[in-house]
């Protein structure tokens, strides 16, 4: 489909989600903080609660995101936001974590950084990727800093993504003007019939 034809359309295609980048890590971040979660933090504790649902709620606001594109592109932006800030918050979390239990946090240079973030290269890349690093018998500093480093990376992948939102919705404009343009265009092409 041309740009042409594509920005004709009041509704264009949207939701395809499952393709993003920042969406499968979104979805690899949650999957490990389930797994660190249920290894390392008590299961009576509210951060359980609340580190789950941060890690929850950044993947998930990607894909509502993604498929209200289709008629707000201030939702998709609005909720991609939200994602970016859930995940920021669950990165805090985990920060906390290590220095609550006088565990190192990983620079970004240190060597074990530097190979779990060479891991997003691989074509294949799901949780199981990852998973050695943080199921049994991986210890808390390690599974720690390794989603640590997912994170940092979907962060990156999420700012990327609003900047290219926000680029698109300047040069492209959203619903309400797509709307607008069609119904003007019906009412001209009515006049000349």
């Amino acid at each position: 489909m041309t740009h042409e034809e594509n920005s004709s359309q009041l509704i264009p295609p949207h939701g395809g989600y499952r393709d993003l980048k920042s969406y499968r890590m979104a979805e690899i971040v949650h999957d490990a903080t389930v797994e660190f979660c249920t290894r390392f933090i008590d299961r009576r504790s509210r951060t359980l609660d609340q580190m789950v649902q941060a890690a929850r709620s950044g993947k998930q606001n990607i894909a509502e995101g993604s498929v209200a594109s289709g008629t707000s592109k201030k939702i998709e932006i609005k909720l991609v936001g939200i994602a970016r800030a859930s995940l920021e918050e669950l990165l805090l979390d985990y920060q906390d974590y290590l220095r609550q239990h006088a565990l190192p946090l990983w620079g970004k240079d240190d060597p074990r950084a530097t190979q779990i973030r060479s891991l997003c290269y691989r074509k294949d890349r799901s949780y199981s990727t990852y998973r050695p690093y943080i199921a049994s018998p991986a210890f808390p500093e390690t599974a720690a800093n390794v989603v640590i480093c997912l994170i940092h990376q979907t962060n990156y992948l999420l700012d990327r993504q609003l900047r290219v939102l926000e680029r698109s919705f300047l040069l492209e404009g959203g619903f309400t003007e797509r709307m607008y343009h069609a119904r003007r265009q019906t009412r001209e092409k009515g006049k000349n019939e």
